[in-house]
């Protein structure tokens, strides 16, 4: 395990559209409970009462200043010298760990539309992120690479639950792979909102790619 007493974690809702963030400190562990203190909005600095059954995500960075991420959702409470939030662990195995100087990639295959000079097109993404997207390229386009393109990119997310991400596109390149040709978009206009629910998607699908053992 690699939470220890002291550590410092970031709470986010998982199933909030408002973008809130709370901080705590882990008290004490044991193999699937973590116990923290009460957190604090990141925001306002106010005490927060989390309900239980509350689904988290829940980050934090090592001592060798590795992120890593994972789901849990509150237990329940415990009295000690400090009040304490039981918190669910997941397992070791769970975690994600998160590239610091890059957004958390997954090799999913996504719908995707891009408009370009008044023509939409349909593609299929090979992998995605919240900084951009590689999609693979079937038939004749009319985007070159240092286009500008829109993207329209519908999310659907464990609970039921679809999003759609409406951003603008760089055409970084143009290549191919054997016999697939594939283009590398990089999204120039997205806000923290859109982000954030391409991060949590990614998230769930690394989850779900790991369960699967792919």
């Amino acid at each position: 395990m690699t939470i220890k007493p002291g550590t410092t974690l970031t709470l986010e809702p998982t199933f909030n559209e408002k973008k809130e963030k709370y901080r705590c400190k882990v008290v004490d562990i044991d193999n699937h409970t973590v116990y923290i203190d009460y957190p604090l909005d990141s925001k306002t600095n106010k005490t927060l009462f989390l309900i239980d059954g509350t689904q988290l995500r829940v980050t934090y960075a090592e001592e060798s200043k590795a992120i890593f991420a994972f789901n849990t959702e509150v237990l329940g409470r415990k009295k000690g010298q400090i009040p304490m939030i039981k918190l669910l662990y997941p397992g070791d195995s769970e975690l994600i760990k998160i590239q610091r100087r890059d957004f958390v990639r997954v090799n999913y295959a996504v719908d995707i539309s891009v408009e370009f000079e008044d023509e939409r097109f349909q593609f299929v993404t090979d992998d995605i992120s919240a900084g951009g997207s590689a999609i693979i390229i079937k038939g004749p386009i009319k985007f070159n690479q240092g286009d500008e393109v829109s993207v329209l990119l519908p999310l659907c997310f464990n609970n039921g639950d679809i999003k759609y991400v409406s951003t603008i596109a760089e055409i970084v390149r143009i290549w191919t792979r054997g016999a697939q040709t594939l283009a590398s978009l990089k999204f120039t206009d997205t806000d923290d909102f859109d982000k954030q629910q391409i991060v949590r998607y990614c998230f769930e699908r690394q989850l779900y790619l790991r369960n699967k053992g792919l």
